[in-house]
């Protein structure tokens, strides 16, 4: 067993997609906990004092930047990794500005992965590459996140992740098989953004994300 091996608790309510990270992982890291909502979380980051929590953006119960907020006082050596599926500007800012030291997106290999673990335990900040781009134009003052989150306060977490799957042009039964949610709920939360959002169609909410670089 190799006793240097980072420590992690691995973050997403997803209970497939931790299965599949823990595989990718393999023996590389030690995985001390897992937790599926906010409240979870924060309990078995407090409880295990991992060197690195890898956190999806979307949780129940708040979102990864919630768990950031209410942990990292108490844990002040943990550092904070965000893996999402979203490639979202503001979601991108969102986890950095909440204290995470990275943020890369599920499409990651198992190999990048430990190595992204690795250095975020060192203190580096990783991002996927077309991500750092986000980061640097927000602190240059490129991206006016008070106006992207006002518009997005709108929306449930549910909505976003909806609407950006639309936006990118996923047919609705697209949409219902990556979020395991019916084509009946596709159809609900796309009425409801578009109307939260005074939109008339998907070309128009495609513009409207695609202005707010939120695809």
């Amino acid at each position: 067993m190799n006793s240097n091996r980072r420590t992690v608790v691995l973050v997403d309510d997803h209970a497939m997609f931790r299965s599949g990270v823990r595989a990718e992982l393999g023996d590389q890291v030690e995985i001390v906990g897992e937790a599926a909502d906010v409240d979870e979380a924060v309990a078995v980051i407090s409880a295990n004092r991992p060197d690195v929590v890898l956190l999806d953006v979307h949780l129940p119960g708040g979102g990864g930047s919630e768990v950031v907020r209410r942990v990292q006082p108490q844990v002040p050596d943990t550092k904070f990794l965000a893996l999402s599926v979203s490639d979202a500007a503001e979601d991108v800012i969102g986890s950095i500005r909440a204290g995470a030291r990275g943020y890369v997106t599920k499409t990651i290999t198992g190999p990048e992965l430990v190595e992204a673990i690795r250095r975020v335990s060192e203190g580096d900040a990783v991002f996927s590459p077309r991500l750092a781009g986000f980061v640097l134009d927000a602190f240059a003052g490129g991206i006016d996140i008070a106006d992207v989150d006002e518009d997005l306060d709108r929306l449930t977490e549910r909505e976003r992740e909806v609407m950006r799957l639309i936006a990118r042009g996923y047919a609705y039964k697209e949409v219902a098989k990556e979020l395991f949610i019916s084509i009946k709920t596709v159809e609900t939360h796309v009425s409801s953004v578009l109307r939260k959002l005074q939109l008339s169609s998907r070309h128009e909410l495609t513009r409207w994300a695609s202005d707010r670089r939120l695809i």
